[in-house]
């Protein structure tokens, strides 16, 4: 870690995280989140706080011990998750640094640091968990891919200004070896965006409906049919860093604010108490772990089970206590009907956090899909009957 740097990120924090954003972020019209989350992620960007886990030319370099440092005092302080930015510093991100053209990478890269806003193009309604399956076509028309389908479960789609999109490219190809890999731009003719209002009343997921959308074949990310391949790289970015930011806002803006919700005379509750506080320690341990040891030459010391576990143990941590903080919480916890818009999964809103979480048991791969590769890229078994 860099001498000094923990004291630094703490005075920085002291002066710029807003003291009260969750007061005047809970129950704001969608304008109002753009236009803060877009403000909040300018002032961390600024400091050269925003994209640290970026090659240094492009704004980041920042090294691995310091980044964790960096979301330890973040979440220390309670600041604004980076909601609407995500998919752009993280997923889009990594996918044009691991396989974009030099062209792609000098549009899109500074665009995202302005603030340009990216939205993931995946799952479809048949085609989820078993994303191989998808339906969505693209065929080539001289420079362009003419695009007809459906995607579901596209998080900030509303607001989104490009999308990382998958389509099938070659109908007759292994549903694996078929499938291409696009950046389209949002505001494409043909494209129509429908958010889908959740069980907590808000509308971040959406459908997006592409009818004979024109993409230019210089949006193709990879090679024609090698779009599965790229993926890869775009799912690794929800691993690894993203993990352990999440794990230390659970553990320290979670499970203090759980620990001002509970009775901690109640024997029971406190055993309770104990109990997530020895998993929280665990959870930041191994995303700890994964982090270090993917930053070795070559990553080799990483089981490659290593991030599923990280996934479903994370999910699982987040559900018990939000259950928790319902039970104590008692019948005022039903009430709350709106949560700080820019906060994450464990906002004291507790009856809210608690339905959010089952989000997290299906994204990013189902956790019956991570204990499926747990028990075979990580313990050895035999193979899921039936699989490809």
């Amino acid at each position: 870690m860099t001498p000094g740097f923990r004291e630094h990120v703490r005075a920085w924090c002291a002066e710029h995280v807003p003291r009260d954003w969750r007061r005047t972020q809970t129950g704001v019209p969608e304008t109002e989140f753009v236009r803060f989350q877009q403000a909040w992620f300018a002032e961390l960007h600024a400091a050269g706080f925003a994209v640290p886990h970026w090659p240094r030319e492009w704004g980041g370099g920042m090294s691995v011990a310091d980044q964790i440092v960096l979301y330890q005092e973040l979440a220390a302080h309670d600041a604004p998750r980076l909601v609407l930015a995500f998919v752009g510093i993280h997923h889009a991100a990594a996918t044009l640094l691991a396989a974009g053209t030099e062209e792609q990478r000098q549009q899109h890269l500074p665009a995202i640091l302005d603030g340009e806003i990216w939205v993931q193009g995946f799952s479809e309604p048949e085609a989820g968990s078993d994303l191989a399956s998808l339906r969505t076509s693209a065929r080539r028309t001289g420079d362009s891919y003419i695009v007809n389908g459906q995607k579901l479960w596209a998080s900030g789609g509303a607001h989104a200004d490009w999308c990382l999109l998958l389509a099938r490219t070659d109908p007759d190809a292994p549903k694996r070896k078929g499938i291409s890999y696009f950046l389209l731009d949002m505001t494409s003719p043909g494209v129509e965006v429908r958010p889908i209002r959740n069980a907590m009343g808000d509308s971040h997921f959406c459908e997006i409906f592409l009818t004979d959308v024109v993409i230019p074949a210089a949006n193709l990310v990879g090679a024609e049919n090698a779009g599965w391949q790229v993926a890869q790289e775009t799912l690794g970015a929800e691993r690894g860093l993203t993990m352990l930011e999440l794990s230390e806002r659970l553990a320290h803006t979670g499970f203090r604010r759980l620990v001002q919700t509970c009775p901690t005379d109640d024997p029971v509750v406190a055993d309770r108490l104990a109990q997530l506080e020895i998993e929280l320690t665990g959870l930041r341990g191994l995303c700890r772990r994964l982090v270090e040891n993917a930053d070795k030459e070559g990553s080799g010391s990483n089981n490659p089970a290593d991030a599923s576990i990280v996934k479903l143990f994370y999910s699982e941590v987040l559900q018990r206590l939000t259950d928790l903080g319902v039970e104590a919480g008692g019948l005022d916890v039903h009430t709350q009907l709106t949560k700080p818009m820019s906060s994450g999964w464990e906002s004291g809103s507790w009856l809210l956090d608690f339905i959010g979480s089952w989000e997290w048991t299906i994204p990013g791969g189902a956790s019956e899909i991570q204990r499926t590769i747990i028990g075979e890229r990580g313990l050895g078994l035999p193979r899921e009957v039936g699989a490809p």
